[in-house]
C-alpha cells in the first residue's frame, strides 16, 4: 500500500549544502521507487496557519519508505539537509482502499 514521507519545513538556510542535497536525493530514492508528489509548490492555507513549506515523497509501500530512510545512501547526504533545515518529518502509509470515516466515528461514539 502506498506510503509517504511528509516534511513540514519550518526554516531553511539556502546554501551550497542544500543545493547538493537536492542534486543527490533523487538517486537515493530511485532504488526504492520514491518520487516527489509535492515539493514546496503553491498551497492555499484555508484554515489556521502554515508557516514554512511542505514536501511529500511517495513510495510504493511502508517498507520501501523505511528502507530508503535507513539506507546508507540517504544517511550519507542527510546531514546536508539537517545542518541547514528545521523540519518535522513523518513516515506513514495511506489508508486502506474503501476506508469509511463513519466507521471511525462509530467506534469513537462507543467511547463517549
Amino acid at each position: 500500500m502506498t506510503a509517504y514521507a511528509l516534511a513540514h519545513v519550518r526554516s531553511v538556510e539556502l546554501c551550497p549544502d542544500i543545493v547538493e542535497y537536492l542534486e543527490r536525493i533523487q538517486a537515493t530514492m530511485d532504488p526504492f521507487g520514491g518520487h516527489f508528489a509535492f515539493h514546496g509548490g503553491q498551497k492555499d492555507v484555508v484554515e489556521g496557519s502554515w508557516d514554512g513549506d511542505m514536501i511529500l515523497i511517495e513510495f510504493p509501500d511502508l517498507e520501501a519508505v523505511w528502507a530508503w530512510w535507513a539506507s546508507p545512501e540517504y544517511q550519507e547526504i542527510k546531514h546536508l539537509r539537517t545542518d541547514h533545515m528545521v523540519a518535522d518529518i513523518v513516515l506513514f502509509e495511506r489508508l486502506a482502499e474503501g476506508y469509511q470515516v463513519g466507521e471511525t466515528a462509530a467506534k469513537l461514539k462507543t467511547l463517549l
